[in-house]
């Protein structure tokens, strides 16, 4: 595999943030000297990280405002294809069109035309533990769509019937109706349910995976649809202890995480009873913790608590409770966490919201936080951050060797910039866990309708897939 030319990104020193323009609270004592034992190592001292992107991978990425997903080859590191999720341009006549007498309507205005029905506020993603599909969820639609990450097709969508030159040529699906307001998706680790966390209430679909399909194909509406599971107000995320036993659910109402016991039946459908209620009030005291996942070795389960500025870090063994709350400095505003480990270095990486001033070529871009997982835990401690080369940084995935980080960014890029007025996808180079390496700015383009051409805007979720091999959710 060719890799591209790396340009070093040396993680900000550890420093404490007393404005929004200075650098992420920092390291001291152990973790900091870890750290810089790490990053004393160079290209010349050890071998590059086996792996690394493949043909046939994927990238993906919800555009919440345009109500598509990007889809993005890692190999060249470009926009490959657009998925449609609206319902624009299905049908000639001026009210089914997304420019109408050459009005092209602002983002916030196109779900409002008449007639439309397809996808809006797309923004939660997860692969299927066979990454042969990712779960996307309609916020403002209320419902959840399957693709197909090979095809790189949404499941359901049929031929249109009132196809022309003019038309697209497929009718986008309903999908599957959840309840108001789905967040985040997560698979259970057989592969045989989706849950749905419906932010809006106070509770979680469970999905049949194998009924939702023939559901999105148009087969007995609500047929997918095995039950709710009773959860705290506003769930916000949902995932599995790695032997998928236990499931962690995180809120952004209230300052607690719910456990739940989860058995599964000789077809691997499950049945669930709760276990406990932890109280996270000290680590989250405004109740808003909107994301978390499991580390790769299954020890630890990572939170991010938005607008309290910090992670935590839950240990999923019994007894099950925050083992510790490290503070990412005043205005970080986290949104995701994932993780990177090989011989230089064992790392937790952050996603922060807040946009700083002064960053690389001195345009405005968010960081993200480096938090080294070598030290134990109660004393992790941000031993560095970077500048993510974007607006608002969300999304993180790693590739499976985890020699790259891929980053979703909310806003588009400034006036005067090599891509403005572009939301961009960024990707480094994390061969040096502690020193990760700017590779590329990706602009995510526009889908081409028949009527024109709609921007991809604002993207929040991301994930890596390889179709046919395990993903995280595995």
């Amino acid at each position: 595999m060719n890799r591209a030319p790396r340009t070093p990104d040396a993680p900000a020193p550890a420093v404490p943030l007393p404005t929004r323009r200075t650098l992420l609270k920092g390291a001291a004592g152990a973790a900091a000297a870890a750290a810089a034992t790490a990053l004393s190592l160079g290209p010349a001292q050890a071998e590059t990280t086996a792996g690394g992107p493949m043909a046939g991978d994927a990238v993906i990425l919800c555009n919440e405002d345009s109500n598509t997903l990007s889809v993005i080859d890692p190999t060249t590191n470009s926009v490959a294809t657009t998925i449609n999720l609206t319902s624009f341009d299905e049908d000639p006549r001026p009210p089914f069109r997304f420019v109408t007498g050459g009005v092209t309507p602002t983002h916030g205005g196109m779900v409002q035309k008449p007639l439309y029905h397809g996808a809006i506020s797309i923004h939660g993603c997860v692969p299927s533990p066979d990454s042969r599909f990712v779960a996307v969820t309609g916020r403002g639609s209320s419902n959840v769509y399957l693709a197909d990450t090979t095809t790189r097709r949404v499941v359901g969508n049929g031929p249109n019937p009132q196809a022309t030159e003019k038309t697209n040529p497929d009718r986008i699906t309903s999908g599957i109706l959840v309840g108001r307001e789905p967040h985040e998706p997560t698979f259970t680790r057989n592969g045989r349910e989706l849950w749905v966390c419906v932010r809006g209430e106070d509770r979680i679909a469970v999905l049949d995976v194998e009924k939702a399909i023939a559901e999105s194909h148009g087969a007995g509406r609500g047929s997918a649809l095995r039950g709710f599971v009773p959860s705290l107000p506003g769930p916000a995320h949902v995932w599995f202890s790695k032997d998928g036993r236990l499931a962690f659910v995180v809120s952004q109402k209230t300052a607690a995480v719910d456990v739940l016991e989860v058995s599964y039946g000789g077809e691997g459908f499950s049945t669930v009873g709760r276990r406990k209620r932890l109280d996270i009030t000290a680590a989250d005291r405004f109740g808003f913790s909107p994301f978390l996942k499991l580390s790769p070795d299954g020890e630890e389960m990572w939170i991010s608590h938005k607008l309290a500025d910090a992670v935590s870090v839950l240990l999923p063994g019994a007894p099950q409770r925050l083992g510790e709350t490290v503070a990412l400095g005043e205005g970080a505003r986290p949104n995701h966490v994932e993780f990177a480990e090989n011989a230089r270095g064992r790392v937790a990486y952050v996603s922060c919201a807040r946009v700083d001033d002064g960053g690389p070529g001195d345009v405005a871009a968010s960081r993200i936080a480096i938090v080294d997982r070598s030290a134990p835990v109660g004393r992790r401690r941000v031993v560095g951050s970077f500048f993510s080369h974007g607006r608002e940084a969300h999304g993180l995935w790693t590739d499976p060797a985890a020699t790259r980080l891929y980053v979703a960014h909310e806003q588009d890029e400034l006036p005067g910039t090599p891509n403005a007025g572009q939301t961009v996808c960024t990707v480094f180079d994390i061969d040096y866990p502690l020193q990760p390496g700017f590779l590329a700015q990706i602009p995510l383009g526009a889908l081409g309708l028949p009527s024109g051409q709609l921007r991809n805007r604002k993207s929040i979720n991301l994930v890596y897939v390889r179709p046919g091999s395990r993903s995280a959710s595995a």
